[in-house]
């Protein structure tokens, strides 16, 4: 019997070209092999991203605060439609206008318990305006893009020390790598600019936990 598409992850080259799958249940662990993933900030009529904590019971980053979801791609499908199903599966979200943000972006890194990340993992926004329902359950909240990496584990604020894929975003991040109905306008959009301007560790820590 063929294993569903979730429970599926592609395998690719350095080059990004896929080679074959392995189930997801088997991908992961000392020298995890590179495949695909993808990373997705959803964003609400108000400007503000969804960050969730990540279930104890994932194999991977059991706990930490993250993004408003990732997930894997399966086998022939559409980055597009990934993101959708994945929104859909894992916080109950209908997910809209899907923009591509850091289309190239790849990462290897290794957890606390030893498991290794390693995957070529684009980076998309969408709009999303529903509360999330996330299964498994885990907390979540929405605030401003500055306080989001500002309050982040990784405390961008103490220097040069967030994933490269942050500050890649912070820098290249334009109102076009947002979804339309999220695009700031007159002044938020000239605030924006002048945060966008600004180097991640001039930007003040937020406040509290979150």
């Amino acid at each position: 019997m063929e294993p569903a598409i979730s429970d599926q992850v592609v395998l690719v080259t350095p080059q990004g070209e896929a080679r074959g799958t392995l189930l997801k249940s088997e991908a992961h662990g000392t020298d995890t092999p590179l495949h695909l993933g993808f990373s997705c900030h959803a964003i609400d009529g108000r400007g503000r991203v969804l960050v969730t904590r990540r279930a104890l019971s994932k194999r991977t980053w059991p706990g930490v605060w993250t993004n408003s979801f990732c997930g894997h791609p399966g086998p022939g499908e559409a980055w597009e439609d990934a993101v959708r199903r994945h929104g859909m599966s894992e916080l109950g979200l209908a997910i809209h206008e899907v923009v591509s943000a850091l289309p190239d972006f790849r990462y290897r890194a290794t957890d606390a318990s030893g498991v290794v990340e390693n995957e070529i993992c684009p980076v998309f926004t969408a709009s999303a305006e529903d509360l999330p329902e996330p299964n498994p359950t885990r907390s979540w909240r929405r605030h401003g893009w500055p306080r989001m990496i500002c309050a982040a584990p990784w405390r961008p604020h103490r220097g040069p020390s967030a994933p490269g894929w942050c500050c890649r975003f912070h820098r290249c991040r334009s109102t076009e790598a947002l979804p339309a109905a999220t695009r700031p306008r007159g002044r938020d959009e000239r605030r924006a600019r002048q945060q966008r301007s600004r180097p991640l560790h001039q930007l003040r820590p937020g406040r509290g936990r979150w």
